[in-house]
């Protein structure tokens, strides 16, 4: 796997497609327990079926990248949005981006394309959270006792190897640290001009509607969302074709709408 240096970290990623010169970039950001792997090929079809180019790249603790380093931060996502992530498109000079966000990736993307208004053509967010809820505390807090009782480490060591338990433990403590029950990051959404397309699994464990009203409501530029029935926290996974579907017409649409 090809990797990339980067404010003193390796990250592993991939290239699809296209180069940035030719056509515009999705940049895929994973979950709290996601890689680049974990996206499968999802990303392939997607840049295929919008004629983008895609980079796929695992954070720093996660996949085959470099280990994180001490504890998490608080502001970790913070930290990804505004620092790491700028540094990831500057290096790969993508200037015209969509950002496609899984979980707290999506959270990521919000934060960034908040922060740095109009800097980011469209985004794509699949289960984001913004603010702290209940629910997501609890499903955290199930799945850090799973951890220690299923095979769940044995299915997320084919994707992270040597970063399984780091990886794991760092993320399930900040997520459980009672301080981490005040994180907000809503102040970032009325900057946000781009289009906007949530996906959200009305069975999601880890998140409810409010997650998505919020962002559809605050956000300055147009925003839509996609719910769908029967579906968990992992929508592309779980119904890829319908994501997929969705995802490439409004991909497809901004890019129209930007001719």
């Amino acid at each position: 796997m090809a990797s990339f240096q980067v404010l003193g970290s390796r990250l592993e990623y991939r290239w699809i497609g296209p180069r940035p010169a030719d056509a515009p970039t999705i940049v895929f950001l994973h979950e709290g327990l996601g890689c680049l792997g974990m996206w499968r090929d999802f990303p392939d079809r997607l840049a295929s079926a919008t004629g983008c180019g895609a980079l796929v790249y695992s954070r720093m603790g996660y996949g085959a990248s470099d280990p994180v380093r001490g504890i998490r931060p608080v502001r970790f996502m913070h930290d990804e949005a505004l620092d790491v992530l700028p540094a990831v498109l500057e290096r790969f000079k993508l200037e015209d981006v969509i950002l496609f966000g899984h979980s707290d990736g999506a959270s990521i993307a919000l934060i960034h394309t908040g922060a740095r208004s109009g800097s980011v053509r469209a985004l794509v967010l699949e289960a984001p959270h913004v603010f702290a809820e209940p629910v997501c505390i609890e499903g955290i807090t199930r799945i850090a006792a799973d951890y220690e009782t299923t095979r769940l480490r044995e299915r997320l060591a084919r994707h992270h190897g040597r970063n399984t338990d780091s990886m794991f433990r760092t993320w399930t403590d900040v997520w459980l640290r009672p301080e981490f029950r005040q994180w907000n990051i809503e102040e970032y959404l009325p900057p946000i001009e781009c289009p906007v397309l949530v996906v959200q699994g009305e069975d999601d464990e880890y998140g409810t509607l409010e997650q998505v009203d919020a962002v559809v409501t605050r956000v300055k530029g147009q925003a839509e969302s996609l719910l769908l029935e029967h579906c968990g926290h992992s929508p592309h996974s779980e119904r890829p074709d319908e994501v997929l579907e969705a995802a490439a017409r409004f991909v497809q649409k901004t890019l129209d709408a930007g001719r």
